[in-house]
């Protein structure tokens, strides 16, 4: 019995491979007149044609970044959508997580209406479909962005990007819907599939509270196959609710209740989902998973854009980047990651200081070594007195003579003021300079004490007689 079911579980899986193949068609682009009117390629017709569709029947897309895919689902004949194409997104920037402001390079998760006037056949990325980002639920959590879009190129800056070759036939796929009546296509945006598994592996992230919201939606679809009705109230998504009141993005939501059919349908669906939540847990016990940042992901993906040109810049899978650890080496992990990315902020800092200097013209600061500490320094050594004349050795002082005053030594040169690292100039040790002063009058006190007697005159001395005098009264 099981060894049955394992071979029909892989005839499904071959059957879906079959709708799902990238490489379904090849579309020419140097073979496209007009890339607004290019018709889908016969095989993809015929596709369509086997799995009971229509040309011009709706459709729905679904994107799951975790895995960077896109998909393709269309009406059948009984109304229920079936898988058509699946397409690898060739970039999306950011990482797992909704968009929230202008500027964070995140790409939108949620459930946007598309309409004919969103689908840009002017755009410089080939072709372009506006995602309307920001919707009802964005705009009521204060959420902003703008020109969020899925198109061509595979550059991503907030958007989903594809190649020109896919996004030429998403174009067609979605204009040939709007041609047959849908008034509206939907856009499923989600991080990941949202399976027992992967809801186990993201349970740590901020953004699971989010998640769970979008996944009610994400479980309805799974069951009924139809896109589900979305209204927003008290701030939140509400899927598939039945109300004789209006639907406020920001006021209480109204009564409101699911459809009997529904509600039992989607019992089932939980009993299991549950059970196989709680085996997850198990598998996933003390492990968390590390979501790669965009440079990781596109280190992973770098061969591919070997011989290329520059705009071309695929960002591969989480999948392929990420990875499980230990919660010790999680934390790790992110401690190394802030340190660096503070460094850089540190680095980014000084470089526009630096730059903002240069732009007005100031000088910038040059470090430099504080002048050495000078010594007191010595007073001029006191000159010889003069020769004196053949009458001072007679007498006590001489006519002409004056006393010789101490030579006060000159001050040492002082040093230019040296700039300070805030660009000032610094002024110099204050006790160099009493210590300069003070040397000159120690010496001359010293000198003056060292002076002979006989060349110091005494106060109130008699006048000097002539010499013919001497012996005489």
């Amino acid at each position: 019995m099981r060894f049955r079911n394992l071979i029909l579980t892989v005839a499904v899986a071959a059957a879906l491979a079959g709708c799902t193949n990238e490489t379904l068609d090849s579309v020419n682009l140097s073979s496209v007149k007009n890339k607004t009117e290019y018709q889908l390629s016969g095989k993809m017709v015929s596709k369509m044609r086997e799995l009971g569709m229509q040309k011009t029947s709706p459709i729905l897309l679904r994107i799951f970044k975790e895995e960077g895919t896109l998909e393709v689902w269309k009406a059948n004949t009984a109304n229920r959508f079936q898988l058509l194409k699946s397409y690898k997104i060739c970039a999306w920037s950011g990482k797992l997580g909704p968009k929230v402001k202008e500027g964070d390079r995140q790409a939108p998760e949620g459930f946007y209406p598309l309409y004919p006037r969103q689908l840009n056949p002017n755009s410089s990325y080939y072709l372009a479909i506006n995602t309307g980002y920001p919707n009802t639920y964005d705009k009521a959590n204060g959420r902003t962005g703008t020109h969020l879009m899925i198109h061509g190129a595979c550059s991503s800056s907030g958007c989903y990007s594809m190649t020109d070759e896919q996004i030429i036939e998403i174009f067609a796929l979605a204009r040939d819907a709007f041609k047959g009546g849908q008034e509206s296509v939907q856009l499923q945006a989600f991080p990941f599939r949202m399976t027992a598994e992967n809801m186990a592996r993201h349970r740590d992230n901020p953004n699971i509270d989010f998640w769970k919201m979008l996944k009610v939606g994400y479980d309805q679809f799974e069951v009924t196959k139809r896109p589900p009705a979305v209204n927003v109230c008290e701030r939140k998504y509400v899927f598939n609710q039945q109300s004789e009141g209006q639907f406020n993005a920001t006021a209480q939501c109204p009564p409101m209740s699911t459809p009997p059919a529904l509600q039992m349908a989607m019992a089932s669906y939980d009993t299991d989902f549950r059970r196989d939540y709680e085996k997850a847990l198990k598998k996933y016990q003390g492990m968390v998973w590390y979501e790669p940042t965009e440079a990781e992901r596109k280190a992973v993906v770098a061969d591919q854009r070997k011989g290329r040109e520059l705009a071309y810049a695929p960002t591969g899978s989480s999948l392929d980047a990420g990875k499980l650890l230990k919660v010790s080496e999680l934390e790790k992990k992110i401690a190394e990651q802030k340190e660096a990315e503070e460094a850089k902020q540190a680095a980014l800092i000084q470089k526009e200081a630096l730059e903002k200097a240069a732009r007005e013209g100031k000088g910038l600061p040059v470090p430099q070594a504080n002048p050495l500490e000078r010594s007191v320094e010595q007073a001029a050594v006191q000159p010889e007195p003069a020769s004196k004349s053949l009458w001072g050795l007679f007498s006590r002082n001489e006519p002409n003579a004056s006393p010789v005053a101490p030579t006060a030594a000159s001050p040492a040169p002082q040093a230019p003021p040296q700039p300070a690292a805030n660009g000032q100039q610094e002024v110099p040790p204050a006790q160099d300079k009493p210590q300069v002063a003070a040397a000159p009058a120690a010496n001359a006190q010293a000198q003056a004490a060292e002076q002979p007697a006989v060349d110091q005159a005494p106060i109130d001395q008699p006048k000097k007689r002539p010499f013919w005098k001497i012996w005489g009264n």
